[in-house]
This record gives C-alpha cells, sequence and structure tokens, in this order.
C-alpha cells in the first residue's frame, strides 16, 4: 500500500489541452482525424521513396528521413492527449515523462537541424549545380542525417536528465497536454532563471541558426532563378519557395517563442494552443507542402498504384 502511495505521488498530472464539453469534443475528433491524415501522409511519402527507385535522390533521402521524424512526432504527443481524454484519467508516471519529453526533445531538434540541411540541398542543387554530386553524396548526406539526430539527441539527454532530477515539490499538475521541459519548470520549487539562460542558448542553436540558414538559402535561391529563369520559371520558383518558408516559419517561430521566453512569461492557455502547430499542424503539412505537391512524387504514387 506504501509503495503504491509514492508511486501515485511520483506521477504527473497533465491538464490536457480539452475540457469536457460539446465544443471540445469537437475539437477532440478533429485533432484525431488531423492525427490520421498526417500519419497516413507521412507514411505514404516515406514508402514511395523508399519503392521508387527514380526518388533516391538526395533530396527525396532528407524527405524520407524528415517524414519519419514526423511519424514518431505526432505520435509522441496525441496517442496520450487522446487517451487521457477517452479515459478521464489524466496521470503520467514520472518515468513516462521523462521519457516523453526526452524523445519530443530530440524529434523536435533533429527536425530543426534538418529543414536547414534540406534548404542547403536546394540551394547546392540550383546555385551549384555541377558540383552537386559531390557536395549531396551519400556519404554527406548520411553524415548531415546522423550529425542531426546525435546532436539533438545529446542536448534532448542532457536537458531530460537535468529536469528530471530537480525537486519538483509544488503541485504536480503539468499545464499542458504533454511532459514538455518548459511546461514542467514552473513545478520547480528552486530557482531556474541560470537553467532558462542554457535553454535560450539551445534554442538558439537548434532553432535559430538554422531557421535563418533556411532564410538566407532560399534568399540566393530565388536571386539565381531571377537571374536565370523565364516568367513562369520565377513563378513556380516563388510558388515552390514559399510554401517552404511558409511551414518552416510555422514551425520555427512557435518552437521558438515556447523555449526562448523564462517560464514566468509563459501562458499555459497561450503555449498549448502554440504547441498545437509544432505537434500537429507542422506534421500535417510537411508531407503536403514538400513532396505530394511534387510531380515527382505524385508520378511515382501513380507508378505504384498502376
Amino acid at each position: 500500500m506504501k509503495m503504491g502511495n509514492q508511486s501515485v505521488e511520483t506521477d504527473f498530472i497533465l491538464s490536457g489541452l480539452f475540457q469536457y464539453g460539446q465544443m471540445n469534443t469537437f475539437l477532440f475528433v478533429a485533432i484525431v482525424i488531423l492525427f490520421s491524415v498526417a500519419l497516413m501522409g507521412n507514411i505514404i511519402l516515406v514508402l514511395l521513396i523508399r519503392l521508387d527507385t527514380r526518388l533516391h535522390t538526395p533530396m527525396y533521402f532528407l524527405l524520407s528521413q524528415l517524414s519519419f521524424i514526423d511519424m514518431m512526432y505526432i505520435s509522441t504527443t496525441v496517442p496520450k492527449m487522446t487517451t487521457n481524454f477517452l479515459t478521464s484519467r489524466k496521470t503520467i508516471a514520472f518515468f513516462g515523462c521523462e521519457i516523453q519529453a526526452f524523445v519530443f526533445l530530440a524529434l523536435g531538434g533533429t527536425e530543426a537541424l534538418l529543414l536547414g540541411f534540406m534548404a542547403y540541398d536546394r540551394y547546392v542543387a540550383i546555385c551549384h549545380p555541377l558540383h552537386y554530386a559531390v557536395l549531396m553524396s551519400k556519404k554527406i548526406c548520411w553524415f548531415m542525417v546522423t550529425c542531426t539526430w546525435a546532436s539533438s539527441s545529446s542536448n534532448a539527454l542532457i536537458h531530460t536528465l537535468y529536469v528530471f532530477q530537480l525537486p519538483f515539490c509544488r503541485s504536480r499538475v503539468v499545464n499542458h497536454f504533454f511532459c514538455e521541459v518548459p511546461s514542467l519548470l514552473p513545478l520547480v520549487c528552486q530557482d531556474t532563471s541560470q537553467y532558462e539562460h542554457t535553454i535560450l542558448l539551445s534554442g538558439l542553436i537548434i532553432l535559430l541558426l538554422p531557421f535563418m540558414a533556411i532564410l538566407a538559402s532560399y534568399a540566393r535561391v530565388l536571386t539565381v532563378v531571377f537571374q536565370m529563369s523565364s516568367g513562369k520559371g520565377q513563378t513556380k520558383a516563388i510558388s515552390t519557395c514559399s510554401s517552404h518558408l511558409i511551414v518552416a516559419s510555422l514551425f520555427y517561430m512557435t518552437t521558438l517563442s515556447t523555449y526562448t521566453r523564462p517560464h514566468y512569461l509563459h501562458s499555459p492557455e497561450e503555449d498549448k494552443a502554440v504547441a498545437v502547430f509544432y505537434t500537429i499542424i507542422t506534421p500535417l503539412l510537411n508531407p503536403f507542402i514538400y513532396s505530394l505537391r511534387n510531380k515527382e512524387v505524385i508520378g511515382a504514387m501513380r507508378r505504384l498504384l498502376v
């Protein structure tokens, strides 16, 4: 009995994204549908790239990695959130919370870095086409992917181990729908201002630097396209770059908003709304914006179905 009480005391309680009510039931159903579409879109994209040899290029290799990350990314938060809503049981074990925080941080950081490398790939393909085979060789692509996973996982492990050894001596209610480091800091009963500086530094390196690289890459790409292409080519380039930049901006701006502010400036309801964008909306949009609008991907799908 004593062990059971200790177990309950070490559990966290997730307040969730929803409260009960007709409107929130509608939002719950909407998010389940979005989750299903996002999962299917990314699975289809991974399978297409895997099965069609014409898509075995550096660009689609990186895209397959992005889709794999998005599948895991959205699956880290939504299933637990929906289960809590359906069962009315909002607790999550201390170790479960720790695992969720680590996996979410690792995947989010990996995606942030990978998007930067994807922009670099497009920059090399358009601005230095003669050197593309050398600068984006299979070995270099694997090196990029390995670096993103290793650096992001190391960063996530350091933050997770540090946060979960802190004394949680206040309420165990996490005012969020999943275990995220910024949402856990208000529960800590010691000053975390110094630690928040390290979160800020990590956010600037893993989020802001790739975002700036993406902006610089696409600016250079558009400059080259406008110098070389016809009006039709310029219109297509603007359409492609703008859609990529909109999705990238949505991801980076929302995550920067969460990870570069001290916890006393956070509003729980605002944090939940912002988190929906980088946990659900971005994984939903990525396969459609980056690939399913692409003629090569559509062609691969047709060949697979015929």
